[in-house]
């Protein structure tokens, strides 16, 4: 569930648990974070215990991706706090620093992952290089505590109230994300249009499949790197714009995350073979 938030949608700010009843619309809202929160957790959880197990690439080569498992997995956390917050209001708290998760946590792994395959395509001496465990697992550790400093900055900010802030913040981190994936989208579409001299027939194939296997991974997580945030960025700036909630705008937003949050872990395992009805013949 992929670099989203549900910060300018919070089901505690359209709906007063002690003097409001939950509408049409809370109810869609509050049924797509229960979604979110039950089918992502058991997804999850089942591709992290797939990676721990070995069933994969192993837990090196996948290592990004358990990262993100486990970020996705304090996201769905948040999905259901916040929605537990519409009766419990003291919980908006824990959940405002959860936020960070969506915000910076997912996009740097995703990001991760984005320039491993640039990596791989473009730069394989580097790759081969740094692939040793070790390295990932330095990489991972700078994206946590990047990410802890979100969740603390999203936190102060939301208790401030302070909406103007947190939209420019939130927009800025995905453009510089996005920015980082479009780029090793192109370079490695550059790298699958070349053609090494005097390669033989069969290794030029095998080659030219890695290198469409690594450019279908990031051109799909770019995508939804879009579908994740571009709908909440547009409900912010109309928010901070008029002053106004769109339920619609909310709705739809919420959607898209709901949706969305389910891409990556569905690559996993068609991936790796777990999914038979998806699996090319």
């Amino acid at each position: 569930m992929n670099n989203s938030t549900v910060t300018f949608i919070t089901l505690a700010a359209s709906a007063n648990p002690t003097t409001q009843s939950i509408g049409l619309t809370d109810s869609l809202q509050l049924f797509l974070c229960s979604f979110t929160f039950l089918f992502g957790m058991a997804n999850h959880c089942y591709v992290i215990w797939l990676i721990i197990t070995g069933a994969g690439s192993g837990v090196a080569l996948e290592f990004f991706n358990l990262n993100l498992s486990v970020c996705e997995i304090g996201i769905c956390i948040f999905c259901f706090l916040d929605t537990m917050a519409i009766w419990f209001p003291n919980l908006k708290i824990v959940s405002n620093f959860i936020q960070g998760q969506g915000i910076t946590g997912r996009s740097l792994f995703l990001c991760l992952m984005c320039v491993e395959r640039y990596l791989a395509v473009v730069h394989p001496v580097t790759f081969l290089k740094y692939k040793p465990l070790r390295y990932r697992v330095i990489c991972c550790i700078v994206v946590w505590i990047l990410t802890l400093g979100s969740c603390l900055y999203t936190m102060f900010i939301l208790m401030a109230l302070n909406t103007v802030a947190h939209t420019w913040s939130f927009t800025l981190q995905f453009l510089l994300f996005f920015s980082i994936q479009l780029f090793c989208l192109v370079a490695v579409l550059r790298a699958l249009k070349q053609s090494g001299p005097g390669e033989r027939a069969r290794e030029k194939e095998e080659e030219n499949n890695m290198k469409r296997k690594a450019f279908h991974l990031i051109l799909i997580t770019s995508v939804n790197t879009i579908f994740l945030n571009v709908p909440f960025i547009i409900l912010a700036l109309y928010r901070v714009v008029t002053k106004q909630q769109s339920l619609e705008l909310r709705i739809a937003a919420l959607f898209c995350y709901t949706l969305g949050g389910f891409v990556q872990p569905v690559l996993y395992l068609h991936r790796i073979g777990k999914l038979s009805c998806l699996r090319s013949s």
